[in-house]
Protein backbone atom coordinates (compact mmCIF):
# COMPACT_ATOMS: atom_id res chain seq x y z
CA UNK A 1 0.00 0.00 0.00
CA UNK A 2 1.23 3.02 -1.01
CA UNK A 3 0.83 6.32 1.45
CA UNK A 4 1.70 10.36 0.98
CA UNK A 5 3.19 11.65 4.33
CA UNK A 6 2.44 15.54 4.53
CA UNK A 7 4.58 17.11 7.26
CA UNK A 8 6.88 19.99 6.90
CA UNK A 9 9.39 19.12 9.85
CA UNK A 10 12.20 16.77 8.21
CA UNK A 11 13.72 15.10 10.93
CA UNK A 12 9.82 13.86 12.38
CA UNK A 13 9.15 13.13 8.45
CA UNK A 14 12.58 11.01 8.05
CA UNK A 15 11.45 8.83 11.26
CA UNK A 16 8.13 8.32 10.74
CA UNK A 17 8.21 7.31 6.98
CA UNK A 18 11.29 5.21 8.08
CA UNK A 19 8.95 3.58 10.38
CA UNK A 20 6.09 2.85 8.41
CA UNK A 21 8.52 1.47 5.61
CA UNK A 22 9.76 -1.00 7.93
CA UNK A 23 5.82 -2.02 8.22
CA UNK A 24 5.70 -2.45 4.31
CA UNK A 25 4.23 0.81 3.30
CA UNK A 26 5.48 2.23 0.55
CA UNK A 27 5.66 6.32 1.48
CA UNK A 28 6.25 9.51 -0.55
CA UNK A 29 6.61 12.50 1.32
CA UNK A 30 5.71 16.02 0.62
CA UNK A 31 6.98 18.81 2.70
CA UNK A 32 4.59 21.45 2.45
CA UNK A 33 0.38 21.62 1.52
CA UNK A 34 0.84 22.78 -2.23
CA UNK A 35 3.27 19.84 -3.01
CA UNK A 36 0.97 17.41 -1.38
CA UNK A 37 -1.96 18.09 -3.53
CA UNK A 38 0.29 17.89 -6.68
CA UNK A 39 1.31 14.69 -5.54
CA UNK A 40 -1.91 13.41 -4.91
CA UNK A 41 -3.17 14.51 -8.04
CA UNK A 42 -0.10 12.66 -10.17
CA UNK A 43 -0.25 9.77 -8.18
CA UNK A 44 -3.14 6.73 -6.96
CA UNK A 45 -2.47 6.50 -3.28
CA UNK A 46 -4.19 4.32 -1.17
CA UNK A 47 -3.83 7.29 2.31
CA UNK A 48 -3.04 10.33 2.95
CA UNK A 49 -1.32 11.00 6.27
CA UNK A 50 -1.73 14.66 6.77
CA UNK A 51 -0.48 17.50 9.36
CA UNK A 52 -2.65 20.68 10.06
CA UNK A 53 0.54 23.50 10.02
CA UNK A 54 1.80 23.28 6.74
CA UNK A 55 3.77 26.36 4.87
CA UNK A 56 2.43 27.45 1.36
CA UNK A 57 -1.36 25.74 2.38
CA UNK A 58 -3.10 24.36 5.46
CA UNK A 59 -3.71 20.39 6.25
CA UNK A 60 -7.62 21.83 6.28
CA UNK A 61 -6.86 23.56 3.34
CA UNK A 62 -5.48 20.49 1.74
CA UNK A 63 -8.15 18.03 2.59
CA UNK A 64 -10.99 20.66 1.49
CA UNK A 65 -9.55 20.95 -1.63
CA UNK A 66 -8.98 17.19 -2.43
CA UNK A 67 -12.58 16.66 -1.73
CA UNK A 68 -13.79 19.38 -3.96
CA UNK A 69 -12.07 17.48 -6.65
CA UNK A 70 -13.73 14.58 -6.01
CA UNK A 71 -10.22 12.40 -4.29
CA UNK A 72 -12.10 9.76 -1.97
CA UNK A 73 -8.52 8.70 -1.04
CA UNK A 74 -8.88 7.94 2.87
CA UNK A 75 -7.03 11.06 5.17
CA UNK A 76 -5.87 11.17 8.44
CA UNK A 77 -5.49 14.02 9.97
CA UNK A 78 -2.17 14.61 12.93
CA UNK A 79 -1.36 17.46 14.36
CA UNK A 80 -1.11 19.50 18.16
CA UNK A 81 -4.05 21.22 18.11
CA UNK A 82 -6.38 19.34 20.03
CA UNK A 83 -9.14 21.41 20.39
CA UNK A 84 -12.71 19.67 19.87
CA UNK A 85 -13.56 22.35 17.70
CA UNK A 86 -10.42 21.42 15.21
CA UNK A 87 -10.93 17.75 15.08
CA UNK A 88 -14.83 18.88 14.06
CA UNK A 89 -12.93 21.32 11.44
CA UNK A 90 -10.84 18.33 10.25
CA UNK A 91 -13.45 16.02 9.83
CA UNK A 92 -16.07 18.65 8.02
CA UNK A 93 -13.35 19.08 5.62
CA UNK A 94 -13.47 15.71 4.26
CA UNK A 95 -11.15 13.96 6.72
CA UNK A 96 -11.63 10.44 7.76
CA UNK A 97 -9.75 10.09 11.18
CA UNK A 98 -7.95 12.94 13.18
CA UNK A 99 -4.98 11.57 15.96
CA UNK A 100 -3.13 13.76 17.85
CA UNK A 101 0.31 14.30 18.50
CA UNK A 102 1.96 13.16 20.43
CA UNK A 103 1.21 9.59 19.39
CA UNK A 104 1.76 6.45 20.05
CA UNK A 105 2.93 4.73 16.60
CA UNK A 106 1.58 1.37 17.17
CA UNK A 107 -2.06 3.30 17.42
CA UNK A 108 -1.31 5.62 13.90
CA UNK A 109 -0.37 1.63 12.52
CA UNK A 110 -3.79 0.59 13.99
CA UNK A 111 -5.75 3.59 12.28
CA UNK A 112 -4.12 3.33 9.47
CA UNK A 113 -5.51 -0.73 8.76
CA UNK A 114 -8.54 0.56 10.23
CA UNK A 115 -9.00 2.74 6.99
CA UNK A 116 -7.68 0.89 4.71
CA UNK A 117 -10.15 -1.95 5.57
CA UNK A 118 -13.17 0.57 4.66
CA UNK A 119 -11.67 0.16 1.00
CA UNK A 120 -13.92 -1.62 -1.74
CA UNK A 121 -12.36 -4.94 -0.44
CA UNK A 122 -12.13 -5.79 3.26
CA UNK A 123 -9.25 -7.63 4.59
CA UNK A 124 -9.54 -9.85 7.56
CA UNK A 125 -6.93 -10.47 10.20
CA UNK A 126 -6.01 -13.52 9.14
CA UNK A 127 -6.19 -14.80 5.62
CA UNK A 128 -6.86 -18.50 4.44
CA UNK A 129 -6.17 -19.74 1.12
CA UNK A 130 -4.51 -23.21 -0.46
CA UNK A 131 -2.77 -23.71 2.59
CA UNK A 132 -1.46 -20.63 2.11
CA UNK A 133 -2.02 -18.11 5.54
CA UNK A 134 -1.54 -14.62 5.93
CA UNK A 135 -1.78 -12.39 9.33
CA UNK A 136 -1.90 -9.41 8.35
CA UNK A 137 -1.21 -7.29 11.25
CA UNK A 138 1.92 -9.42 12.02
CA UNK A 139 2.81 -9.78 8.28
CA UNK A 140 3.30 -13.64 9.41
CA UNK A 141 3.15 -15.85 6.26
CA UNK A 142 2.84 -19.49 6.09
CA UNK A 143 1.93 -22.49 3.59
CA UNK A 144 1.13 -25.73 4.58
CA UNK A 145 2.28 -25.13 8.20
CA UNK A 146 5.43 -23.78 7.04
CA UNK A 147 6.69 -20.43 8.13
CA UNK A 148 8.02 -18.43 4.89
CA UNK A 149 10.11 -15.86 5.68
CA UNK A 150 9.18 -12.57 3.17
CA UNK A 151 11.16 -9.14 3.11
CA UNK A 152 8.93 -6.58 3.75
CA UNK A 153 8.40 -5.53 0.03
CA UNK A 154 7.86 -9.01 -0.95
CA UNK A 155 5.90 -9.09 1.66
CA UNK A 156 3.59 -5.97 0.62
CA UNK A 157 3.39 -7.25 -3.04
CA UNK A 158 1.82 -10.65 -1.84
CA UNK A 159 -0.65 -8.43 0.00
CA UNK A 160 -1.52 -6.17 -2.86
CA UNK A 161 -2.56 -9.65 -4.76
CA UNK A 162 -4.41 -10.57 -2.60
CA UNK A 163 -6.44 -7.72 -2.24
CA UNK A 164 -7.02 -8.03 -5.82
CA UNK A 165 -7.62 -11.76 -5.75
CA UNK A 166 -9.16 -12.21 -8.91
CA UNK A 167 -8.00 -9.69 -10.81
CA UNK A 168 -5.62 -8.79 -13.24
CA UNK A 169 -3.44 -5.94 -11.56
CA UNK A 170 -0.84 -4.68 -14.25
CA UNK A 171 2.92 -3.80 -13.71
CA UNK A 172 1.69 -0.10 -13.24
CA UNK A 173 -0.84 -0.85 -10.88
CA UNK A 174 1.74 -2.92 -8.90
CA UNK A 175 4.55 -0.01 -9.48
CA UNK A 176 2.03 2.76 -8.34
CA UNK A 177 0.89 1.14 -5.28
CA UNK A 178 3.93 -1.09 -3.51
CA UNK A 179 6.45 0.78 -4.78
CA UNK A 180 6.79 5.08 -4.14
CA UNK A 181 8.42 7.89 -6.22
CA UNK A 182 11.71 6.45 -6.90
CA UNK A 183 10.43 3.77 -8.72
CA UNK A 184 12.30 3.04 -11.91
CA UNK A 185 9.57 1.97 -14.65
CA UNK A 186 12.50 0.90 -16.87
CA UNK A 187 13.74 -1.69 -14.25
CA UNK A 188 12.85 -5.48 -13.92
CA UNK A 189 12.67 -5.03 -10.57
CA UNK A 190 8.28 -6.08 -10.69
CA UNK A 191 9.67 -9.05 -12.49
CA UNK A 192 12.27 -10.02 -9.97
CA UNK A 193 10.31 -9.58 -6.99
CA UNK A 194 7.12 -11.89 -8.06
CA UNK A 195 9.83 -14.30 -9.34
CA UNK A 196 11.13 -14.28 -5.64
CA UNK A 197 7.75 -14.60 -4.45
CA UNK A 198 7.22 -17.42 -6.60
CA UNK A 199 9.63 -19.58 -5.36
CA UNK A 200 8.56 -18.75 -1.40
CA UNK A 201 5.32 -19.72 -1.75
CA UNK A 202 4.33 -21.72 -4.63
CA UNK A 203 7.29 -23.30 -5.82
CA UNK A 204 6.97 -26.54 -3.63
CA UNK A 205 3.22 -26.38 -3.61
CA UNK A 206 0.34 -27.13 -5.16
CA UNK A 207 -2.03 -25.86 -6.27
CA UNK A 208 0.15 -22.64 -7.65
CA UNK A 209 -1.10 -19.39 -6.80
CA UNK A 210 0.46 -16.70 -8.37
CA UNK A 211 -0.49 -16.56 -12.49
CA UNK A 212 1.09 -14.33 -14.76
CA UNK A 213 -1.67 -12.90 -17.43
CA UNK A 214 0.07 -12.07 -20.92
CA UNK A 215 0.43 -9.13 -22.41
CA UNK A 216 -1.70 -7.91 -18.87
CA UNK A 217 0.06 -8.45 -15.46
CA UNK A 218 -0.51 -10.80 -12.69
CA UNK A 219 -3.57 -12.69 -11.03
CA UNK A 220 -3.33 -14.50 -7.39
CA UNK A 221 -6.16 -16.99 -7.88
CA UNK A 222 -6.39 -20.13 -7.09
CA UNK A 223 -7.80 -21.58 -10.31
CA UNK A 224 -6.27 -21.83 -13.38
CA UNK A 225 -7.81 -18.97 -15.88
CA UNK A 226 -7.21 -19.30 -19.58
CA UNK A 227 -4.35 -17.06 -20.97
CA UNK A 228 -2.17 -17.90 -17.94
CA UNK A 229 1.22 -19.52 -17.62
Amino acid sequence: MRILLVEDEPHAARILAKGLREQTYAVDIAGDGEEAVYLAYINNYDLIILDVMLPLKGGFEVCRELRANGSAVPILILTARDAVSDRISGLDMGADDYLIKPFDFHELLARIRALLRRGRTLIPATIEIAGLKIETHSHEVRRDGKLIELTAKEYALLEYLVRHSGEVVSRKEIAEHVWDENFDPFSNLIEVYIQRLRRKIDEAYSPKLIRTMRGEGYMFKLNNVEGDD
